[in-house]
């Protein structure tokens, strides 16, 4: 949908009508992820794709005729549908395309929704594409952030379901993920008839691994598995490589401490960024943790290392001058007491732990556990 909402938003701002073909879900081969879009503007013109052309055609011709009736239609096309063929999917792949009409009657929250995005802040978008009641085809809720001040606009049709989607909303608006969900009818977890495409519009949490050893590479594989934008930082060239951390977006050779002040000062660092301090030698992670520390609204950060070098490194950073309050925000030894041995292992505890802080997790197992299973509010 970005790639198209500047098109979007000008038709909609001058009242007229859009029929808009969504990627809501996606197979195999397909040529294109889950949000992309197609619009077929008032005059006829042809905006985005959703397949790189294989399918273009045959959207186009069912959102001219969803403008008409206003009725919207979930359509899928692969290759075991004879369609699928004479449109063109012959790439393997299977696309189910959600293809809705849009105005200012159908979407009046639309311009909303624009402004949060072009200003950076994260807000999703859930629409009913599948139910058996027909009437509730095209609902939709904005889901935004808990302590934003309208943290949740409109109504899928039930008080149940608008609190169960929002709930798996806030999951997928953390890590900036577009995806179809599956409930009954209602909003039950355990069923099957109601399908929500939900767009996240957020750009992906950031995660910054410092110290390039072997159990950053696997933090990096497991954070860039739950969506974050990997950075692994060191100051040896010779460590500090690519090829080493291939699962990272980024690998960067430079002192610690410096490279987080600067991209503090360029505004890339915010409250859903974590930081992992790996380095566990004191020229490294004191002067970075003075730092980190001192950050008024990081989401975690933690740093590696034993029992002893936990307590030397807790005497230092008090000669530093951090305050208790400031070094209380430490999560050392870094991760949850998994008995992790491995470097896969120790990644694992470590993401239970900032998972756990994010959404208020207590680390225990669920099965000695009562209660909800799932917690309301992320930090």
């Amino acid at each position: 949908m970005r790639e198209v909402l500047s098109d979007l938003m000008r038709w909609w701002e001058a009242g007229e009508t859009v029929g808009v073909g969504t990627v809501v879900a996606t197979f195999q081969s397909a040529p294109r992820p889950p949000g992309a879009s197609m619009l077929v503007g008032p005059g006829g013109e042809a905006v985005g794709s959703v397949s790189g052309g294989c399918v273009e055609g045959a959207v186009y011709e069912l959102a001219e005729t969803v403008v008409q009736t206003g009725v919207p239609v979930l359509e899928r096309y692969g290759v075991s549908d004879d369609t699928a063929f004479s449109v063109g999917l012959t790439c393997g792949g299977i696309l189910d395309v959600y293809v809705e009409k849009v105005d200012r009657t159908t979407f009046p929250e639309l311009a909303e929704i624009a402004a949060d995005i072009e200003r950076g802040r994260p807000v999703a978008v859930a629409t009913v594409v599948e139910h058996p009641d027909e009437a509730w085809l095209g609902r939709r809720i904005v889901v935004r952030a808990e302590d934003d001040e309208t943290p949740r606009t409109g109504s899928l049709g039930s008080s149940r379901a608008d609190d169960a989607v929002a709930d798996d909303v806030r999951g997928l608006l953390a890590s900036g993920h577009n995806a179809t969900l599956t409930y009954g009818p209602d909003g039950e977890r355990r069923g099957e008839g109601m399908r929500v495409f939900v767009w996240a519009f957020a750009p992906p949490p950031r995660m910054l691994v410092f110290g390039a050893i072997d159990f950053a590479a696997a933090v990096a594989r497991i954070g860039s598995f739950l969506g974050y934008h990997v950075t692994v930082c060191d100051a040896r060239p010779v460590f500090a490589t690519h090829s080493r951390f291939p699962s990272a977006d980024e690998v960067v050779v430079d002192w610690p401490h410096r490279y987080l002040k600067a991209e503090v000062a360029a505004g890339r660092v915010d409250s859903r960024t974590v930081l992992c301090v790996l380095t566990h030698d004191p020229k490294f992670d004191v002067p970075l943790l003075e730092v980190a520390l001192r950050l008024p609204d990081v989401a975690y950060v933690g740093a590696m290392g034993s029992r002893r070098t936990h307590e030397d490194r807790l005497a230092r950073l008090r000669e530093a001058g951090l305050d208790e309050k400031e070094i209380a925000r430490l999560s050392s030894p870094i991760g949850l007491d998994l008995g992790a041995r491995t470097p896969e292992e120790t990644a694992v505890s470590i993401a239970a732990e900032i998972i756990a802080l994010r959404w208020g997790g207590q680390g225990g197992r669920l099965g000695e556990e009562a209660g909800p299973i799932h917690h309301g509010v992320a930090r």
